[in-house]
């Protein structure tokens, strides 16, 4: 079964979603996403209902990239930082517990989002007007207790222009 479906590449359209049922199997759906056919933001933004498994999602891409650090979730850090064996730097921000966007700028979130690193931010809708004009949201639908589908969309985000 095709667990992979591809549609437009278009601003504000979904560019692949993704249906899994382990962690291993998210090694599939991070390299159908690189091997697209287009210039990727930097900022990956993860959505979904508490639970849903964002840090899963940024623990299994840990996993494909090599990550030197064991993923975590950033709830009361506000940002981790993980390498791979080949030196790129990566950032998890998690902004559940932010009271205000200006606390999230105070701690200087902007120059890691416009560093030229992938940053994954959880909680991203607490920070609309520090996100780049473009970035990826990753929108996690709880299937069931062990499946979830992502699907991707490249979004320009409004709040910027």
């Amino acid at each position: 079964m095709d667990k992979l479906s591809m549609t437009l590449t278009t601003s504000d359209l979904p560019i692949l979603t993704f249906t899994c049922s382990s962690i291993e199997e998210y090694a599939t759906f991070f390299s159908a996403l690189e091997s697209k056919a287009i210039d990727l933001p930097k900022v990956w933004c993860l959505d979904g209902a508490m639970g849903a498994g964002k840090t899963t999602v940024l623990t299994a891409y840990g996993k494909y990239k090599g990550f030197l650090e064991q993923v975590t979730s950033p709830t009361f850090s506000l940002v981790n930082e993980y390498r791979d064996a080949k030196g790129n730097v990566y950032y998890h921000f998690d902004f559940y517990r932010i009271k205000n966007e200006r606390e999230a700028f105070e701690i200087g979130t902007e120059e890691y989002l416009y560093s030229g690193n992938i940053c994954w931010v959880e909680w991203y809708t607490l920070i609309p007007s520090l996100l780049p004009e473009s970035y990826l949201l990753f929108t996690i639908r709880v299937v069931d207790s062990s499946t979830r589908t992502i699907t991707v969309t490249l979004y320009e985000n409004k709040n910027r222009s």
